[in-house]
C-alpha cells in the first residue's frame, strides 16, 4: 500500500510526458529488430549470410548514431536545458522514422537508420535528468522507475506492430507518434535545478568528466550497462541463428524472442526499479540481476534440445533479470553534479547502446570460428564480468542529495557563490 502510494506521489505531468518519450524511443530502437528480416528481403536481399550482414551493418549504423548524438545532445542538454534537448531529439527521430519508410536500398536504410539514432540519443538522458532533478530525493528511483517502465512498454509494442504491419507501415507509425508527442513536451517545465545552478562557463563540459577518479565513475557505469545491450543485440534480434545450431525443437523467430524479451524488460525494470526502494541500495539491486541472468544464459546457450517455447521462457527471464535500466540511468544521474549530470546521463545510455556494435561485431567475427552459441556465450561472459567488476568501482548513491556541481577543483556545493564556495570534503563517492 504504501509503495502504492509512493507511485501515486510521483505520476506527475513532467514523468509521464518522459515516460511516453522514452516509449517511442524504444518503439524505434526495437523496431528495426522486428523488421529486419522482413524489410531486407522486401529490397530485394534473399542470401541468409547477406541478410545477417547487411543487418549488422544497419544495426551498427544505428548504434554509431547513437553514440555520436549522445556527446551532442548531452553537451547541449547542459548548456540550454532538459527540455530544448527533449524536443530536437524527438523532432530528429520521426522525421527519420518516417523517411525510413522509403528506403529503396541498405546504404540509404543504414543512412536513416544513423540519423534515427543519432536523435534518439538526447531522449532518455534529457527524460531521466529532469525526473530525476525534479523530484524528492527519497522518491526519485520511483520516478524513474515509471519513466523506464512506461519505455520498455515501447518495446512490448514494436515486438506486436512490428509483426502485423508491414515494415513500412510500422516506421511511419513511429515517426507519427514521437510527432504527437511533441505537442505534450510545451506542457512540462525546466529543471529548477538547472535553472538555479551557477557556474555557467562549466556546463555541458565533458573534461570534467575526465578528471581520473571521475572517469574511473564514467566509465564504470557504462560497463554495468553493457549487458543490457548484448542481450538485446544479440540474445533477441539474433535468436533465429543462435538457436539453428542447439537442436531446438520447433521453430524460434526474432519477432517473438523479442516480445517475450521486451515483456521480461518491462517487469524487470518495474521489479529492479522496486527492489532498490526496498533494499535502499542500487548497487545490490544490480549485482542480483547481473548473477540471475547470467545463470539463464548459461541454460539457454549450453542445454540442448530445449522446446522453441522453453527458449522463449528462458528469454522472458532473461530479460527480467537485465530489466535494471531504470536502476542504472538513476545511479548514473545520481553521480554526477548539475552542471555535467545531463551530459552524463545522456552519454551513458548511448553508450551502452554503442556497445551493442561491439557485442555483435564481435559475434559475428566468432561466429566465423565456432558455433554460434558457444561465440554469444563467449561474447555474453566478457560482458557479464566487466559489469560486476565496474560495479564494485561504485560507491551507493541511493537518497543522494543531487545539488552539487562539478569544477576542475573538485565538487563544490551549488548553493556557494562562485567566490566562495569550496570543493567539498572527499567523504563519500559524490565528493570523489
Amino acid at each position: 500500500m504504501n509503495q502504492l502510494k509512493s507511485f501515486k506521489s510521483v505520476l506527475n505531468l513532467t514523468v509521464i510526458v518522459a515516460g511516453l518519450g522514452y516509449f517511442v524511443d524504444l518503439f524505434d530502437i526495437t523496431l528495426y529488430g522486428v523488421v529486419r528480416v522482413a524489410s531486407l528481403k522486401d529490397l530485394g536481399l534473399t542470401d541468409p549470410a547477406e541478410i545477417l550482414s547487411s543487418g549488422i551493418l544497419i544495426y551498427n549504423a544505428q548504434m554509431i548514431g547513437m553514440m555520436v548524438g549522445g556527446l551532442i545532445w548531452g553537451i547541449l542538454a547542459d548548456k540550454r536545458g532538459r527540455l530544448s534537448v527533449m524536443f530536437g531529439s524527438i523532432l530528429l527521430y520521426s522525421l527519420a522514422n518516417i523517411v525510413n519508410a522509403f528506403v529503396t536500398d541498405v546504404p540509404s536504410y543504414a543512412l536513416c537508420r544513423f540519423f534515427g539514432g543519432l536523435g534518439l540519443a538526447g531522449e532518455l538522458g534529457a527524460a531521466v535528468t529532469l525526473v530525476a532533478e525534479s523530484l524528492p530525493k527519497e522518491k526519485r528511483g520511483l520516478g524513474t522507475t515509471v519513466v523506464a517502465t512506461l519505455g520498455m512498454l515501447g518495446i512490448v509494442a514494436a515486438a506486436y506492430v512490428g509483426q502485423i504491419l508491414p515494415w513500412k507501415m510500422a516506421y511511419l507509425a513511429g515517426g507519427l507518434m514521437g510527432i504527437l508527442l511533441l505537442f505534450a513536451r510545451f506542457k512540462i517545465a525546466e529543471s529548477h535545478l538547472f535553472q538555479a545552478a551557477p557556474a555557467k562557463e562549466n556546463r555541458g563540459n565533458f573534461f570534467l568528466l575526465l578528471r581520473p577518479r571521475r572517469l574511473t565513475i564514467y566509465l564504470a557505469c557504462i560497463l554495468i550497462g553493457v549487458p543490457i545491450y548484448f542481450t538485446t543485440g544479440v540474445l533477441f534480434t539474433f535468436a533465429p541463428e543462435l538457436t539453428a545450431g542447439l537442436g531446438v525443437v520447433g521453430e524460434v523467430t526474432a519477432g517473438n524472442a523479442i516480445l517475450f524479451g521486451s515483456l521480461g524488460l518491462t517487469l524487470g525494470d518495474l521489479g529492479s526499479g522496486l527492489l532498490s526502494q526496498w533494499l535502499r541500495s542500487r548497487r545490490k539491486a544490480v549485482a542480483a540481476a547481473l548473477i540471475a541472468a547470467f545463470g539463464l544464459l548459461l541454460i539457454y546457450l549450453r542445454v540442448p534440445s530445449l522446446s522453441s517455447n522453453v527458449i522463449y521462457g528462458i528469454t522472458f527471464a532473461i530479460g527480467i533479470c537485465v530489466g535494471y535500466w531504470a536502476v542504472l540511468v538513476t545511479m548514473v544521474a545520481e553521480q554526477f553534479g548539475t552542471n555535467v549530470r545531463a551530459t552524463a546521463t545522456t552519454t551513458v545510455p548511448n553508450f551502452v547502446r554503442g556497445s551493442a556494435v561491439f557485442a555483435t561485431s564481435s559475434f559475428a567475427y566468432l561466429k566465423a570460428e565456432m558455433a554460434a552459441s558457444h561465440a554469444a556465450l563467449l561474447v555474453g561472459s566478457v560482458c557479464f564480468g566487466l559489469a560486476l567488476l565496474a560495479l564494485t568501482k561504485l560507491d551507493e548513491t541511493f537518497g543522494r542529495d543531487l545539488d552539487f556541481q562539478e569544477s576542475h577543483a573538485g565538487v563544490e556545493t551549488a548553493a556557494e557563490s562562485s567566490e566562495t564556495r569550496a570543493p567539498l570534503k572527499v567523504t563519500n563517492s559524490a565528493a570523489n
